[in-house]
């Protein structure tokens, strides 16, 4: 249901609507009819004129035509046409139709919908379909701010069952409604009459889900296996019982549960997803999340979407976000930006830090002054390994850039698309993609001159907060942009290859972290590389080790964070990681950065 942009006003549509309908012109009154629903759903005007065009016109349906791109207006103007010509059954159809499209926007918040009597003209279960129709629409449960525009549906159901009270089917999908809108209580009554009515595997599931939303566990799992004897066969409510059991602590009763799934049928989405994240769960490695990508990646087709993985990489160093910088002009940086004094700060640095935390924090506090003392040995302005890839050129301890800045289109196309998170490493590739007809100098060039943050809410608290972080975020995905980059040639004679090794071979900075997490990208999703990717995670781990044995390495935990998402590592690498990782925390402040990522989180929520 493709919509345009509105340009005008409800109340402006319908001048126009009536000028047309003045003039005769019904299909130009119609059109402006729907966009007037479209952005004010219920004022009474406009069903007003809806309902004189329906005069003029005698009922013609097809001024408001469906199809397979049918605009949400006409979707809905017809729905209430419908329900004026005496078939409300096939106008709420139209309606939970509409509200799958955009559940945010009040469609059935009108008399017709919420009539005491509207059931009695109803089929008991039509009215059940369209119920479930809105459950497998909406979000599970359906966030606050979503909850209004729906509960027109529940004063539906809530009208139903009083017409109907014994039956099982509109009992059930009323009660999965309630849950959803956050009448947790209203659904464990109406689920309970539903089974007392007529027990069946259906009505046990949707009273096994209302006690659970009630914190009902034992009684919840209970109904769940009734059902599952009622048709031994219905893997997923396997699954089910396995997620409660373990969002409950019962761990090895959840696997179980699962392994008596995956004997039946091994290729069961849902009892491989929930096995994959529950596995994970107990043991944290790695290996089940790359087990679960590779299943997703094979069988596109699921029966449903599933969010384990995503789940599981959630707030994870690497697997669902950049890693925070830390050290001491960062904390320098973080201090002047949070004060109101515009006077001059002075930083003395026992150690140089990584040229892009230099640079970052000269750009965004000028009156920081930043002193190094020494340059500890190895020196960390020389790249570990040769490279004709050179991106720094130091002056004492002042880095500059080699490269010239990015293409307008480069910065353009990376504000775009540059993020803190993201569901999951191949996800991450996928929305890369966007990166891919860009040219080599333009990411390179994005590395060194990452562009303003978006003059979004995410934008302003990522640049205003702390700028390392979009920074970051740039170079995260200027390198994931380098996995697209020339795809026609083979892996190991590719210049991809070539030019992320050298960026993670090359001098001791935050853009090693994001070619290196390119690498480990690449090897989830192919798995014809994760040898070569693994090796070489190996190699850059153990030379970090090495080096820490002489000063410190400011990127060393997050390049242990990267091994320990890298598929298919050798233990002895996966052990030192977790070593470091352990080790003593570098310079930082936690509370600082955990306050940014609620804020984050609170941005990016649904």
């Amino acid at each position: 249901m493709p919509e345009d942009d509105p340009a005008l006003s409800a109340e402006e549509e319908l001048a126009l609507a009536r000028l047309a309908l003045a003039e005769g012109d019904l299909p130009h009154a119609a059109g402006h009819v729907a966009a007037a629903l479209v952005q004010a759903p219920t004022l009474p005007e406009v069903h007003e004129t809806l309902a004189r065009l329906n005069a003029a016109s005698g009922g013609d349906l097809e001024l408001f035509p469906l199809g397979h791109h049918a605009y949400v207006g006409a979707v809905v103007a017809r729905a209430h046409l419908l329900a004026a010509a005496g078939r409300p059954a096939e106008g709420l159809d139209l309606l939970a139709a509409a509200s799958a499209y955009a559940p945010g926007a009040d469609w059935a918040g009108v008399p017709w919908v919420t009539a005491p009597e509207l059931p009695e003209r109803l089929d008991p279960e039509r009215t059940a379909r369209i119920l479930m129709q809105i459950c497998a629409a909406v979000p599970d449960p359906v966030p606050r701010r979503l909850r209004d525009p729906l509960r027109p549906y529940l004063t539906l159901a809530r009208n139903a069952v009083t017409v109907h009270p014994g039956h099982p089917l509109l009992l059930g999908a009323a009660s999965a409604l309630a849950r959803r809108l956050g009448e947790v209580a209203l659904a464990v009554t109406w689920a309970a009459r539903g089974v007392r009515a007529q027990p069946t595997k259906l009505g046990e599931v949707w009273l096994g889900y209302a006690y659970r939303s009630a914190g009902r566990t034992r009684d919840a799992l209970a109904a769940l296996g009734r059902a599952v004897a009622l048709d031994p066969d219905d893997l997923a409510v396997y699954a089910d019982i396995a997620g409660t059991l373990a969002d409950n602590g019962r761990l090895d009763e959840a696997l179980d549960w699962i392994d008596r799934a995956l004997a039946k049928d091994p290729t069961f989405d849902c009892a491989v997803h929930t096995a994959h994240r529950l596995r994970f769960q107990r043991d944290g490695d790695v290996a089940h999340l790359v087990a679960l990508a590779d299943f997703v990646r094979e069988h596109p087709d699921d029966s449903h979407e599933h969010g384990d993985l995503a789940e599981c990489c959630r707030s994870r160093p690497w697997l669902g976000q950049v890693t925070p910088a830390g050290g001491p002009v960062l904390d320098a940086l973080r201090r002047a930006l949070g004060s109101e004094e515009s006077a001059r700060v002075a930083v003395r640095l026992d150690a140089l830090e990584p040229p892009s935390a230099m640079r970052t924090a000269a750009a965004a506090a000028p009156g920081l002054d930043v002193e190094v003392a020494a340059v500890a040995e190895p020196d960390p302005r020389e790249p570990r390994r040769a490279t004709t890839c050179q991106l720094w050129r130091y002056e004492g301890t002042i880095a500059a850039p080699t490269l010239p800045m990015p293409s307008a289109e480069a910065a353009e196309r990376i504000r775009q698309l540059a993020h803190p998170a993201w569901p999951h490493p191949p996800a991450a590739y996928d929305a890369a993609v966007g990166l891919a007809t860009l040219e080599l100098a333009d990411l390179l060039g994005l590395l060194l001159h990452p562009p303003e943050a978006p003059a979004t809410a995410l934008g302003r608290v990522l640049s205003g907060q702390d700028p390392s972080l979009w920074v970051r975020c740039v170079q995260v995905w200027a390198c994931l942009g380098l996995l697209h980059h020339r795809t026609d040639e083979p892996w190991p004679e590719s210049t991809r290859r070539r030019v992320l090794l050298e960026l993670v071979w090359g001098v001791e900075d935050w853009i090693t972290e994001a070619a290196l997490f390119a690498l480990v990208t690449a090897a989830w999703v192919d798995p014809a590389v994760r040898p070569d990717v693994a090796g070489v995670v190996a190699e850059r781990l153990a030379d970090v080790a090495a080096v820490a044995r002489e000063r410190r390495v400011p990127i060393a935990a997050s390049l242990a964070h990267l091994a320990l998402a890298t598929p298919d590592l050798d233990p002895p690498t996966r052990d030192l990681a977790h070593t470091m990782i352990t080790g003593p925390a570098p310079g930082g402040r936690p509370g600082a950065w955990r306050r940014l990522w609620h804020r984050l989180r609170a941005l990016l929520r649904p």
